[in-house]
């Protein structure tokens, strides 16, 4: 992806938003199989680990030496990522939600996404690469509320549906993974 975002048209940019914040809103109401909707069959959806790393000091002076990108665990044979899920998991995430045993989701947690800095980065045919920015909100009856926020960087594909997730990489802002769960949608 680009390190320099496009011009969007206004309409472009709103059109992005409302996919982005009606997203949101299905993920918080629990209207997994709606969300599910969202998403193309060919989906991948990426939650790389992220480690620690020292400064290298042989790139002092440009961009290089505090890139996010050095702090990222590679993916498939490269790396051991949190999440690298396709179609048939997102699917049977959603069928366990509804499930009468899946206790860890009992009862289910309250969330809320607050989505912003929406930049469309690159546009080819009827693909668009797209970076945002999340908080979550994550809270428990009886637990510690937690708060989780990142990076998403999408890839989102115009369907005579209108826009779908074909691609997304969950980038979490963490420097120990302290969370009760990363099972979550983000």
């Amino acid at each position: 992806m680009s390190d320099v975002s496009i011009v969007t048209t206004p309409e472009e940019q709103r059109e992005l938003e409302r996919f982005y914040f009606h997203e949101a809103r299905l993920l918080d109401s629990r209207q997994f199989q709606q969300w599910l909707a969202l998403v193309t069959p060919e989906v991948e959806y990426l939650m790389p680990a992220r480690v620690n790393t020292q400064v290298n000091n042989r790139d002092r002076g440009s961009e290089a030496m505090l890139s996010v990108e050095r702090e990222l665990e590679g993916l498939g044979e490269q790396g051991s990522p949190i999440r690298e899920e396709g179609y048939i998991h997102l699917m049977l995430r959603v069928e366990r939600a509804f499930k009468i045993n899946s206790w860890s989701e009992n009862p289910p947690p309250r969330t809320r996404r607050i989505v912003g800095n929406v930049e469309l980065m690159a546009s080819e045919g009827d693909t668009r690469q797209v970076l945002s920015n999340f908080h979550l909100h994550y809270a428990r009856p009886g637990g510690v509320d937690f708060l989780y926020c990142g990076q998403r960087r999408d890839t989102l594909q115009q369907t005579e549906e209108g826009l779908r997730l074909r691609r997304r990489e969950v980038i979490l802002d963490y420097s120990d993974i302290e969370y009760p769960t990363l099972g979550l949608l983000f």
